[in-house]
């Protein structure tokens, strides 16, 4: 949805374009209602929704049209705030770590008045699988292991085959926004046309925004069955751009915008103002390191130096705006396995000690260097992806400077960090803000694996206690794999390959309107209700 929730693209998120892809990808579909509105509902309105960033693409397993995918395209299953599974275009299923099993419901269509079929559905997950496509914003929700795909159309069946087990099966797959055969036979368009079973269809866009979804009639197989037939529910649903989240407060307090998501110091003014509000964890200032051959930081002993002498509380504090908790995970509060391992993992003690004993000293003129090459670093941050950002990382300089490190500071655009990242690697560090993945393997491509073009790992992060707790970890299905994926963050840690700031909250707003909250902060397009 936004910059300020949970999508890469749409979302005030992650320092990994894509890694606010999974959880836009995977908010599922169902969420708890939140509302202090109790008057009538409005028929056949348009709500107006903030978003922080423009949409270069619709295609949902892109990069940047997977924030918007909800309002035009369904999965086989949705995923209560509990962390249940509930029906979506599957009424029922079957799954473990090694295959599963999706039970299409009767009467789904397709935008274009098509039929879905199991074979239609089918079609889709192997086009979204198939490496050869590039599909970067699908790719963090997708397992990270081969799966073959078939379909019995008679008996509405789409049955998943694992090549290796796999811990999650249900929870990615089963999420995959489904395209339509239309769409299919040319995957092009998609940039620029919906073509799902999803409740609304692109109608209208401008390259910047607004984007304008129309509500389709008819439909009925939303989470738990439900429908575009309920008194309240949007006819249009306006995605506007408002890249400022104090304009973005300014006009939810204005009613310029019906929902909008703040993460930084505007939601006091917005406290008590009768608005509709939602809370969703989120993870702030996940910061990367760039490990590639030649930059300093691919040296281990030299980042767990630089790590181990931040202060993490007082970093806490500027990410939140005051009494900010240090995170405990690189996923947020209510993801699947979290738990608190930062504390006992990341590195700590003497941080002079340890860079002399890495063989960086203090040259005539007081800066670090090591075989007379002195420590230059690129720190790179974007207010895009949160407006205390470039403050966390502005005392990650300071920090780094009193130890003699050369710190170039620089802020960017949102693209031009990713560009950075995914592009030319011209950075050290990057600070960024995600919600984090509902799953923990769906951070595997950013610390494993290859490197873009062909893969997620931009930082080439290689740390063999991970890949070893990640191998052990995805033999066992669901929660039963918690405690190896747990060690696998734990190595991370240890070897300073990540630092997550705080543990914190954004918040969805609404003014007029009532609606539910999907894990990750993504709103249910069939909640939203209009009142008076």
């Amino acid at each position: 949805m936004h910059r300020r929730t949970v999508s890469f693209p749409g979302a005030r998120s992650v320092a990994v374009a894509a890694a606010v892809a999974a959880s836009a990808l995977t908010a599922g579909c169902e969420g708890g209602a939140v509302s202090s509105t109790r008057t009538p509902v409005v028929e056949e309105g348009t709500v107006t929704i903030a978003t922080a960033s423009e949409t270069s693409s619709f295609h949902p397993y892109s990069q940047f049209g997977s924030g918007l995918a909800r309002y035009a395209y369904d999965s086989l299953v949705g995923t209560a705030p509990d962390g249940r599974t509930v029906s979506g275009l599957a009424e029922k299923w079957e799954a473990d770590s090694t295959s599963a099993s999706f039970t299409l419901r009767e009467g789904v269509t397709c935008s274009d008045g098509s039929a879905l079929t199991a074979s239609a559905a089918a079609r889709s997950l192997r086009y979204a699988s198939d490496p050869g496509n590039r599909l970067v914003g699908v790719q963090t929700v997708l397992p990270g292991v081969p799966f073959t795909v078939s379909a019995d159309d008679a008996a509405r069946t789409v049955s998943v085959r694992m090549a290796a087990p796999y811990s999650f099966v249900l929870r990615t797959v089963g999420l995959v926004p489904i395209v339509c055969p239309a769409g299919l036979a040319d995957p092009g368009a998609l940039d620029r046309r919906t073509q799902g079973t999803g409740p609304y269809v692109l109608s209208g866009y401008s390259s910047g925004g607004p984007y304008t979804f129309t509500r389709r009639e008819g439909y009925a197989w939303g989470p738990r069955g439900a429908t575009n037939a309920t008194a309240g529910q949007p006819e249009r649903i306006v995605v506007s751009v408002v890249p400022q989240e104090s304009t973005a407060a300014n006009l939810l307090l204005t009613g310029g915008v019906n929902i909008a998501m703040v993460s930084g110091p505007d939601r006091a003014r917005l406290t008590g103002r009768g608005l509709a509000e939602a809370e969703v964890p989120t993870v702030v200032g996940l910061t990367f390191f760039n490990e590639r051959p030649g930059r300093p930081l691919s040296d281990p002993a030299l980042r767990r130096a630089l790590v181990g002498a931040l202060d993490r509380e007082g970093l806490a504090n500027v990410a939140m705006g005051g009494k900010g908790t240090p995170a405990s995970h690189l996923t947020a509060r209510d993801s699947v396995c979290h738990a608190d391992v930062a504390a006992a993992n990341l590195p700590s003690g003497d941080p002079v000690a340890a860079l002399d004993a890495a063989g960086w000293t203090k040259d005539a003129r007081g800066r670090l260097a090591k075989d007379g090459r002195p420590l230059r670093l690129r720190l790179l941050s974007s207010a895009d992806f949160g407006s205390t950002l470039p403050s966390v990382a502005e005392l990650m300089a300071v920090s780094w400077r009193a130890l003699g490190a050369d710190v170039d500071l620089v802020g960017e655009s949102g693209n031009a960090v990713v560009q950075a990242m995914y592009q030319s690697g011209d950075f050290d560090a990057v600070v960024g803000s995600s919600p984090g993945p509902p799953l923990p393997a769906q951070l595997v491509g950013y610390f494993s694996g290859p490197a873009p073009s062909r893969g997620l790992n931009f930082a080439r992060v290689t740390n063999s206690a991970y890949d070893r707790y990640v191998g052990l970890a995805l033999r066992a299905p669901g929660e039963d794999s918690c405690a190896d994926w747990n060690r696998a963050a734990a190595a991370l840690f240890r070897s300073a390959d990540a630092l997550p700031v705080a543990d914190g909250t954004s918040t969805v707003y609404g003014n007029r309107t009532t609606f539910a909250v999907a894990p990750g902060g993504q709103i249910v397009p069939t909640s939203i209700r209009l009142h008076e």
